[in-house]
């Protein structure tokens, strides 16, 4: 399974993160992967998180519906193996600007607060990815602000 889900990643993410034009879609590829992760972070799977992800994954990450099946039964598979997040970050950091990983803790916030509601093991794994992803600390908490104020969660 490791194989498989790290040559999606090398046929859609090193294949076109050399083209500057496509870099993007490389970054949304493993964002994406990221993004299942959080959905199952808090052990319950709610609709809404897995509804956002959908919806990030077709309208923000630009993939065909063929890439967001493929990728969808993937992180299933992965997420059933417990494999490492290192993975993705790996991948992520090699190819991505500090911005682009602001960008990638940004949408794992969203994710954590489609229920409209923060569980100590989501903020541990957006935490976690940031770590990473050498995300400094005053970004991670400049992106979870940004969100909260966004869907009217700080006062």
């Amino acid at each position: 399974m490791l194989r498989a889900i790290k040559t999606f990643f090398q046929q859609h993410i090193d294949a076109e993160v050399h083209r500057p034009e496509t870099s993007e879609h490389g970054l949304r590829l493993a964002t994406a992967a990221l993004l299942m992760e959080m959905t199952r972070a808090d052990f319950t799977r709610r609709p809404e998180e897995l509804e956002l992800v959908a919806e990030l994954v077709q309208r923000e990450f630009g993939l065909t519906a063929e890439e967001t099946r493929e990728l969808a039964q993937l992180a299933e598979a992965e997420a059933r193996e417990a494999v490492s997040l290192y993975q993705f970050t790996g991948l992520i950091n090699e190819h991505f600007s500090p911005e682009e990983k602001v960008r990638v803790v940004e949408m794992l916030w969203r994710v954590a607060y489609a229920d409209r509601r923060l569980d100590k093991h989501e903020e541990s794994l957006v935490r976690k990815v940031a770590e990473l992803l050498y995300v400094p600390h005053r970004d991670f908490i400049r992106t979870k602000h940004r969100v909260q104020e966004s869907l009217g969660l700080l006062s």
